[in-house]
């Protein structure tokens, strides 16, 4: 009797231990282009492969988090946020028995597309696009066509419909975590609720760790209501977030309590007023935006050699959105400003 494919007998395991409102691997709705199915992994078991061999995966380990440039090695940048979401959201998808391999995926794959000098760097993308007939800039539309057009030379990464639903969106900025997707577009599945809503615990809480570590903010700033409802370490404020996003979540929804979510906006205002809006952090941003618009100004009138879309300004933003910050400021270095003579 020949034995059983391993992929077959993943699908199969999954219809025994996932709940009915997981995503199976085996009613996916495929790709984009038509490709024949791996005999040991599911389908979102590749897409997560592919993402961890992709150049740009590889570049979030020098892509800024909050802090720019931090001399310290123990600071976040983009690659182990990316880490951080994809833990929790592991965490969460087992506890409500969804697809794990899917979760891992699109948390994997949600920041792709993110511009050097993190948040800072994506809104002086947007206004530059803007100005010059684009729609604007985003990092979450980014990370989309980062995994499908501009990987491997421009042949994309060819992920399943479902990871690249839910990079797409994974970003809310702002607005509450009560609800995975509250209003808007609709989502595919609960594992990119999973993920959006562990966007949200993964930032708010290594944000917070990394602003005590540079001295941002202390230990006596943060909001009582915060210490007393989350607890007082980053471990403790991490698992009751979890714990209340598993305890409150099923087929209805994947969303925290609300309680506990209260107390998390009141985290989130103090970290936006205290630590995005520092003056630590806005300082650098005259120095960001001379540097991104410089470096648009060039590709402009010297176009990236991979530019394949007909759109040089489109072109532009695609080469100067994937560059590593200490990238982008050594060919601004190199490129822009003036050379010494021998």
């Amino acid at each position: 009797m020949p034995r059983e494919a391993p992929r077959i007998r993943w699908e199969r395991i999954e219809r025994i231990i996932l709940d009915p409102c997981a995503a199976f691997s085996d009613e996916s709705r495929g790709r984009m282009r038509e490709e024949p199915l791996c005999p040991l992994r599911t389908i979102y078991q590749q897409d997560r492969d592919r993402i961890i061999h992709s150049k740009a995966f590889r570049r979030l380990k020098h892509k800024t988090q909050v802090l720019l440039l931090p001399e310290g090695d123990h600071y976040r940048t983009r690659l182990t946020h990316t880490l951080e979401v994809c833990q929790v959201a592991r965490t969460i998808a087992r506890a409500l028995a969804l697809n794990e391999d899917l979760t891992d995926a699109i948390a994997l794959g949600h920041d792709l597309g993110h511009t050097p000098f993190g948040h800072m760097g994506e809104k002086v993308l947007d206004r530059i696009a803007k100005e010059n007939g684009l729609a604007g800039f985003s990092h979450a539309r980014q990370s989309l066509r980062v995994v499908d057009c501009l990987e491997k030379d421009g042949r994309g990464l060819n992920l399943s419909m479902e990871v690249r639903d839910g990079i797409l969106k994974h970003s809310k900025g702002q607005v509450d975590v009560r609800e995975g997707f509250p209003g808007g577009e609709p989502v595919l599945t609960n594992e990119a609720r999973v993920v959006r809503i562990s966007d949200s615990i993964a930032y708010l809480n290594h944000d917070l760790d990394d602003a005590l570590r540079a001295g941002i903010v202390r230990n006596e700033d943060i909001p009582p209501s915060v210490t007393s409802k989350l607890g007082v370490t980053h471990g403790e404020r991490i698992g009751r977030m979890v714990e209340s996003v598993v305890s409150n979540s099923g087929c209805g929804g994947v969303r925290m309590g609300d309680e506990l979510l209260e107390v998390v906006e009141v985290l989130r205002s103090f970290l936006y007023d205290r630590v995005y809006a520092s003056d630590r952090v806005l300082r650098e941003e005259p120095r960001v935006t001379y540097v991104l618009s410089a470096l648009f100004g060039h590709f402009l009138d010297n176009p990236p050699e991979a530019c394949c879309c007909g759109d040089t300004a489109l072109a532009a933003l695609d080469h100067i959105s994937g560059m590593t910050d200490r990238y982008a400021l050594a060919f601004f270095e190199r490129t822009i400003l003036p050379s010494p003579w021998p």
